[in-house]
């Protein structure tokens, strides 16, 4: 005789598992016929992130869920009536993510920054749609004109009159005066914010943008007028930032006129920037780092430096880089990260300064679909920087100029075969021409460049082949289909996340992302993974239909958050 034995479901296990436990948490009281077990009850009362969520065991052994009631943690059952209370989830609400001191300094309503990419790719229009949401937006200024940097503060003065922005001031090795043009037009003009990008060391004119106005209040206290965002990867990059500013650069900076012995005095008492982004594996410039190990280092970075200097702000680090999803967004919070700050994912939403051909390329990449290559900024030095690779050639063409670069000493010396290669498949032109383009080009915006290519024909190459690394990027932003094998994309493998984590909604089509719209889906998601968290901490089994946190309409949160 065969005999059947019956196999315990998930539900039996929790039973037996709250069992054990005896009583829970607590106890709770209240309409338990308003309470539910239904995974979609669940769900619902999880995202309710303005009610607590009481996780329950009735006196039928059924767990149930309620967002009403009394409850009490520890002590005996008050009465008959009461319930075993196995779980709860506190209210939250985005706005509590984070360092609600961030928030307050910088005048916005969520711990959420768009970060500044490059050639306007971070737009007026991404700028002010951020603004306008209570979230802090980087204008892209990197690789723009002084002209086309200006007329993009007057337009956000004139739009953002009551809102915070910010601007970016990018390390420019090799492009002389640039740093220093564009940190007079910053002063000039009021911009009271920037983010600081791709620095190796600390400049003089970042230093002067820094100590600019710096004085002392009738208080005693130190006002700095002039506030900066810092991103680092490295450890000893974030130290300088994180440290007053050089003695040697602001004793320059005295003999210069530029600020008094008193003000160089009051440099020493301040950070040179009080708010760094831990960059982890981004799009653009990176070293790749994973951030759950980088993000510590630095908290921990932070945490000696401020007992070094007794500064009386205090230092805070935030996260970019893998940042595009609710729950990477909930896992850099529970690390300690002050903000998050997002980029590729905003250059795929309708408001970026990119082409519609760029937009749908990256709502197809997938998390691979990533490389790096020189970066035309600091081709020389060999720096890179993660681009997408599919449906480009860009990485692998990019790469192969720089290995000639390394190879040969000068144009002249590239093999027959490779130079004609080069022409007609990558420059579409013979490179003397290219050179006679580029050299115009340089005449006008920076001469000493030619005057170095003419004593040295490495450097010569090397200006010849960022002429592609340069235009790459802008025939991207263009949408210049004839050239779209060459499409220069800064692309991190957040991007192939996002996808991942929109596929199959509403949200996966290009045309529906709105740079809102994404961010309060992050936001909002990361809300709601912590109250699963919580009460996973605690022991609850979930159904696992109530852990899935899909895209939501803006509407449909707004109903959630009040």
């Amino acid at each position: 005789m065969t005999q059947t034995i019956p196999i315990p479901s998930q539900a039996d296990y929790f039973l037996q598992d709250i069992l054990q436990k005896a009583q829970g948490i607590g106890w709770w009281t209240g309409d338990i016929s308003q309470a539910s077990g239904h995974p979609d009850a669940i769900k619902h009362a999880i995202r309710s992130i303005r009610k607590p969520a009481y996780c329950l065991l009735r006196q039928d052994g059924v767990q149930v869920v309620a967002t009403h009631g009394h409850a009490s943690i520890g002590g005996r059952q008050a009465s008959h009536e009461a319930l075993p209370l196995i779980g709860y989830a506190p209210t939250i609400s985005p706005t509590q993510l984070g360092d609600p001191v961030f928030c307050q300094d910088h005048g916005i309503r969520y711990p959420y920054m768009t970060g500044s990419m490059a050639n306007g790719i971070a737009s007026m229009g991404l700028v002010e749609a951020v603004a306008g949401a209570g979230l802090l937006g980087s204008f892209g200024a990197a690789g723009l004109g002084l002209q086309e940097i200006e007329a993009a503060i007057d337009q956000l003065a004139q739009r953002l009159v009551d809102r915070p922005y910010c601007f970016n001031l990018i390390y420019s090795p090799n492009v002389k005066g640039h740093e220093e043009a564009v940190v007079d037009l910053y002063l000039r003009r009021g911009i009271r914010l920037v983010e600081a990008s791709a620095y190796m060391k600390l400049t003089l004119p970042v230093v002067r943008y820094r100590v600019h106005g710096i004085r002392r209040r009738q208080d005693g206290q130190i006002e700095t007028p002039n506030r900066i965002i810092a991103k680092a990867s490295r450890i000893e990059v974030a130290s300088k930032w994180f440290s007053p500013p050089p003695v040697k650069l602001l004793t320059k900076l005295v003999e210069a006129g530029e600020i008094t012995t008193e003000q160089a005095e009051l440099a020493a008492h301040i950070p040179m920037a009080q708010d760094l982004t831990v960059e982890a594996d981004s799009g653009g410039h990176t070293d790749n780092r994973p951030a759950i190990t980088l993000l510590p280092t630095m908290l921990a970075l932070r945490d000696r430096l401020q007992t070094q200097y007794p500064y009386l702000q205090s230092l805070r680090v935030g996260l970019a880089g893998g940042i595009a999803t609710p729950v990477s967004a909930a896992a850099a919070f529970a690390m300690g990260a002050a903000y998050i700050v997002t980029g590729t994912v905003n250059q795929a939403c309708v408001e970026s300064g990119s082409s519609d051909l760029v937009r749908r390329m990256l709502a197809e990449a997938e998390q691979a679909d990533v490389a790096m290559a020189p970066a035309v900024d600091m081709f020389e030095m060999g720096v890179k920087v993660q681009v997408l690779k599919r449906g480009t050639m860009f990485a692998m063409r990019a790469n192969k100029l720089y290995e000639l670069y390394r190879a040969c000493d000068s144009i002249e010396t590239i093999p027959l075969k490779e130079r004609q290669s080069l022409e007609k498949s990558i420059f579409h032109a013979p490179l003397d021409e290219i050179w006679a383009i580029t050299r115009d080009y340089f005449l006008q915006q920076d001469p000493e460049q030619i005057s170095r290519a003419g004593a040295d024909p490495k450097h010569k190459m090397a200006l010849i082949f960022r002429w592609y690394l340069g235009l790459s990027s802008r025939w991207a932003n263009a949408g210049e289909a004839s050239r779209q094998i060459d499409y220069q994309v800064w692309c991190g493998p957040s991007m192939g996340a996002f996808n991942e984590w929109a596929k199959g909604t509403w949200l996966a089509e290009p045309g529906k992302r709105k740079v809102t719209t994404v961010a309060m889906n992050i936001l909002f998601g990361a809300a709601v993974v912590a109250r699963i968290n919580y009460l996973r901490n605690q022991g609850v089994r979930l159904p696992q239909q109530a852990l899935a946190v899909e895209p939501l309409a803006i509407d449909v949160i707004e109903e959630y958050l009040n």
